[in-house]
């Protein structure tokens, strides 16, 4: 009799832990698939964070880096002057360039400049004198003033010109009539993405011939 108990409490012990062991597996399948859910769910808001905020952060970099350069080139163009050569300081004006002549440096000569749009890059190229007399025959050094502008997908000048009496100048072989130049950038990173495009304005009279 004392045997019979002996085995019905073994068989009913080896249930229970039966039971527990298979509760406790399921409740780790549980917590594996909850965690499994939480872990998807972070990584999914992360990617959604780094592509929506990346347009964004790229962006703002393009329009700062956009406004440096901006700034930089209409202190250069206030400066434009007659060329160490005795050559007027206006070049030749378009709507998507400008070239004309301006002391850059602390150096005694004049240097030969001209800002381009090419693509979606605004370039500045400089042409140092050399030689005595100076002549300008020299390569063109160039460099990156503005990335990701679109002037040309939005059809938009890039350069307009003023005569001394605040008129917007249509025929550009007059360059001896410039006084002030005004210049648009149109920054976007992406076209097809939100926020939209920010437009960069600045305008310049040439001190050297502003009064004349």
């Amino acid at each position: 009799m004392r045997e019979k108990r002996k085995e019905k409490r073994e068989k009913g012990r080896a249930r229970c832990c039966g039971a527990s062991r298979g509760l406790t597996g399921l409740e780790t399948l549980i917590w594996v698939g909850v965690f499994s859910v939480v872990l998807g769910t972070i990584v999914s808001a992360t990617l959604y964070f780094y592509r929506v905020n990346r347009y964004t952060l790229g962006q703002a970099t393009s329009i700062t880096s956009g406004q440096r350069g901006l700034d930089e080139m209409m202190r250069t163009i206030r400066e434009a002057a007659y060329a160490s050569d005795g050559a007027y300081p206006i070049i030749s004006i378009a709507t998507s360039s400008f070239s004309f002549y301006a002391d850059t440096d602390t150096g005694p000569q004049i240097e030969k400049l001209r800002y381009f749009l090419q693509g979606t890059t605004l370039y500045e190229g400089i042409v140092q004198a050399s030689g005595d007399p100076p002549v300008y025959t020299g390569a063109e050094a160039t460099s990156s003033v503005s990335e990701n502008v679109r002037n040309i997908t939005f059809a938009t000048s890039t350069f307009r010109y003023f005569d001394s009496n605040g008129v917007l100048m249509t025929d550009y072989t007059q360059i001896d009539d410039v006084r002030f130049v005004t210049v648009n950038l149109i920054i976007d990173t992406d076209t097809t993405q939100l926020p939209p495009e920010i437009t960069l304005r600045s305008s310049a009279g040439m001190r050297n011939l502003v009064g004349y």
